[in-house]
């Protein structure tokens, strides 16, 4: 026998109900602070310069222009990076420190090459054209598969194959080949009534959220360094933030600001740590705030992707099989997009 039961959201405490938002009355004030709002006394405003190449070896940065720019406090590149002082960092932590400012090569167009510190916005943005890069361009691939060749130019030279789970020693594209497999394909496929074949492309996809990236840091007389920023992950920045500065995690602090849009955006560092190293040189707290451009450009986004997908089925719907490949572009470093390293 049965009823039919109206529950009304009365029944419950939290579904169907409009909780307070507890944040609401400050954002639709104006008293919300973001992460572009921070102030301090003594502020420097940071700028990076950015690759106008998809991939280019770097044959030398002269920076002594901008260095002597009237308001400039600081010009550092990837030379400066602690990471690039050690003797044998970690594949992680090299892939990490060369991503946010670039060493030996650019690998995206928006790498990170150098980045100063100055007394204003407008300075800093000034000093920055005064850089000079000369580059030895490198062949550049869009599309994924073109990479993956044997032919193609490698990105990192030193990196090889994951296959299978067994570190090979074939320099390669492909930071990793994994497979799945259960039972019987080919008998699969062979009891099917129907097979079905399709490719797919699935291209790049950037979050979108109003809010840029950006910081204010502040290190103090102890050496501590505080990092006022918009973040959905304090902790892995404290802790990614330490081992490229080769700091002690008690000497780094997040304070994440309200966050204006995110969706999975805002988990890693990108300002965060030449903005970092401006203020560890200049005992200034220095803000840097990235534009549209750099957004798209040096940030997070979806990455693309090509598979293929083939399904057996018998004409009572029942599948037999199903065989598939999936290509993900994990960018310049392993790793990005998939958990490899």
């Amino acid at each position: 026998m049965a009823s039919n039961i109206v529950l009304s959201n009365t029944d419950y405490k939290v579904v169907g109900t409009r909780p307070i938002r507890h944040d609401g009355t400050d954002k639709v004030t104006g008293r919300a602070k973001y992460g572009g709002d921070y102030q301090a006394a003594g502020l420097l405003h940071g700028k990076v310069l950015r690759s106008p190449h998809a991939h280019a070896r770097i044959k030398s940065i002269d920076v002594s222009k901008a260095a002597a720019y009237p308001g400039v406090k600081s010009v550092i590149t990837g030379a400066d990076m602690p990471v690039a002082k050690m003797d044998s960092p970690s594949r992680s932590a090299r892939f990490a420190s060369e991503n946010l400012l670039a060493n030996d090569k650019v690998l995206y167009r928006g790498h990170a090459v150098a980045a100063v510190a100055a007394i204003n916005a407008h300075v800093a943005a000034s000093a920055v054209e005064l850089i000079e890069v000369e580059y030895e361009v490198l062949p550049s691939y869009v599309e994924v598969r073109e990479a993956m060749k044997d032919s193609a130019e490698l990105l990192h030279p030193d990196v090889t194959t994951t296959e299978l789970g067994e570190r090979t020693d074939k320099p390669s594209n492909i930071a990793s080949h994994l497979r799945y497999e259960q039972g019987d394909i080919d008998k699969g496929f062979e009891e099917a009534d129907v097979v079905v074949e399709r490719e797919f492309h699935v291209q790049m996809a950037h979050q979108g959220y109003i809010e840029p990236q950006g910081c204010t840091v502040e290190m103090d007389n102890q050496g501590h360094l505080t990092i006022y920023n918009t973040t959905q992950g304090a902790f892995r920045l404290k802790s990614q933030t330490a081992t490229l500065l080769n700091l002690p995690q008690s000497k780094v602090k997040v304070v994440p600001q309200e966050i204006g849009g995110g969706f999975g955006g805002k988990g890693y560092t990108v300002p965060e740590l030449p903005t970092a190293l401006l203020a560890m040189k200049t005992r200034r707290p220095v803000k840097m705030i990235l534009n549209r451009t750099e957004v798209f450009q040096a940030t997070g986004p979806a990455p693309d992707s090509y598979s293929t997908m083939k399904v057996g089925a018998k004409k009572n719907g029942e599948i037999t099989a199903i065989q598939s490949k999936f290509i993900l572009n994990a960018g310049c470093v392993p790793g990005a997009g998939l958990a490899l390293n």
